[in-house]
């Protein structure tokens, strides 16, 4: 089904936002040159002609691919073992909700108005039109170079917060190491959710406990951030005390 024309001022809102990413315009006559980046942040729920599903499958492989090259770029002196936990946190889906918000997808993504009145749906949301926005530039432009010129700079934030955690973003996995090493079994997590505001940072309490040892507490926008923080402070009170 051929693409409906691009009106001006969704082209100029197009144009608005590569801007945002430090792009210039694809190479081509305008607007039809944006019609990738059109499709992309044409949500399912718009209920037109076109819709982002087939360039988030795209932006998917896409986004890995660029990701991996920027670790083998960046880092060459990490494992195997060790990109694949780096790379993990730089394609999620709470890294690119995050991305979303901080370029302000939302004013580009043409949605249904149900879909934009869900509030606890607005994270996946960006992340799909993150997701999609990268299968599109890569349609658009033909190559990773664009991807690599807007993502790389954010990138290396996430990947020094990342390097410079000892567990690597991954606290219940180290605490579960540490625990069966000790022979003492698996920790026990019970959560709540305390808020129903949309990213509160108090919307989820998490308790951790192995009983006889430790008992921990964490707080988070969802109940994985709440049991991550919550596994960080059971293993900081598991560390040697200085000079010990």
């Amino acid at each position: 089904m051929p693409q409906p024309p691009i009106s001006d001022a969704r082209a100029r809102c197009l144009l608005d936002l590569l801007e945002r990413l430090g792009l210039e315009a694809p190479a081509g006559t305008l607007p039809e040159a944006l019609q990738p980046l059109d499709e992309a942040l044409t949500h399912t729920s718009a209920g037109l002609a076109i819709n982002h599903e087939q360039l988030e499958f795209l932006g998917d492989a896409v986004l890995r691919l660029a990701a991996s090259e920027y670790i083998e770029r960046q880092h060459p002196q990490l494992s195997v073992g060790e990109r694949s936990a780096l790379r993990s946190h730089l394609v999620s889906d709470r890294w690119l909700a995050e991305l979303g918000e901080a370029i302000g997808i939302d004013q580009a993504v043409r949605i249904g108005a149900t879909a934009r009145g869900d509030r606890t749906a607005a994270g996946t949301l960006r992340a799909e039109a993150c997701e999609a926005l990268i299968g599109g530039l890569y349609k658009a432009y033909g190559g990773l170079e664009p991807i690599h010129r807007w993502l790389t700079p954010a990138w290396q934030r996430t990947s020094a917060a990342v390097l410079a955690d000892p567990h690597r973003g991954n606290s219940k996995s180290a605490l579960q190491e540490w625990t069966q090493g000790q022979g003492l079994g698996l920790p026990r997590y019970t959560s709540e959710e305390r808020s129903r505001k949309h990213a509160d940072p108090r919307r989820f309490h998490c308790r951790v406990e192995l009983p006889g040892r430790f008992s921990a507490e964490g707080w988070g926008r969802s109940r994985r951030e709440a049991e991550q923080k919550a596994a960080a402070a059971a293993l900081e009170q598991l560390r040697p005390a200085p000079g010990c």
